[in-house]
């Protein structure tokens, strides 16, 4: 799919791979709309790329439900959805303190997984609805997983788990939308530079990307941002998990 003059979705737009995916979706031409529950900042982006921001809570049915009718009456029913709005906080199962409290497993499934979902029912919903292009597609929804979901770290349990059900559901939502011509895939980055990363000490931070076999750095959202719109473009791509990783694999810690 072309993406000039379609309207496209980018949830955690506001930073990170959210803010490269909606920079690099204007620049080739797309209507963008950006949806963070950071709306301020969102506002910010979208001001400099002539989009509109929308405050949303993705694992909110009811946050989710007005930031898309919102977005559809800002720039009509969009083709493309990337979702890229998550949280990864390290908690091990049993720590010094006792049994992990349930309901931080539970607010790291909600966003991640849950909130992925959430969106991309209301955005297919929309797009099942339009006319289908030359090439037969009606949209494109792109979700957020990692390498996590396969090689999950000691204190990532959650993580995991929710990264792990979004890969997991990419091939049956895939299979169940082929129909109508809209493409689901999922992108599992690796060790990327983003807010989450740059919390960390420098030297962390170096020595982490010094254990990416090739190349040896974090990645570039700009990197995640380029292969979004390579699998909008290229239409033979559906119900594909791609890593997108420099040949990582993680090890236990």
């Amino acid at each position: 799919m072309d993406v000039t003059g379609h309207a496209a979705i980018v949830t955690g737009a506001a930073s990170g791979l959210g803010a490269a995916t909606a920079r690099a979706l204007a620049a080739a031409g797309a209507k963008v709309a950006l949806l963070d529950l950071n709306a301020e900042d969102a506002g910010t982006l979208a001001d400099e790329l002539g989009g509109v921001a929308i405050g949303c809570d993705v694992a909110s049915a009811e946050s989710a439900e007005e930031a898309i009718e919102a977005a559809r009456a800002a720039h009509g029913p969009a083709r493309i959805l990337v979702s890229c709005a998550g949280i990864a906080p390290p908690k091990k199962i049993v720590g010094r303190d006792g049994p992990q409290p349930l309901d931080t497993f539970a607010r790291v499934i909600n966003i991640n997984l849950i909130g992925t979902f959430n969106v991309m029912r209301l955005a297919a919903a929309d797009m099942v609805g339009l006319d289908a292009l030359d090439t037969g597609e009606r949209g494109v929804i792109i979700n957020t997983s990692s390498i996590a979901a396969f090689e999950g770290q000691i204190g990532q349990a959650a993580y995991a788990a929710s990264k792990g059900g979004v890969a997991s559901m990419t091939l049956p939502a895939a299979r169940e939308l082929a129909k109508s011509g809209v493409r689901v895939l999922a992108i599992a980055p690796g060790i990327f530079g983003t807010p989450m990363l740059f919390g960390l000490p420098e030297d962390v931070q170096k020595s982490l990307g010094e254990g990416v076999p090739f190349p040896s750095r974090l990645g570039d959202p700009a990197e995640y941002a380029k292969l979004a719109l390579h699998m909008i473009d290229n239409v033979m791509l559906n119900g594909e998990v791609v890593r997108l990783d420099g040949a990582l694999r993680m090890q236990p810690i």
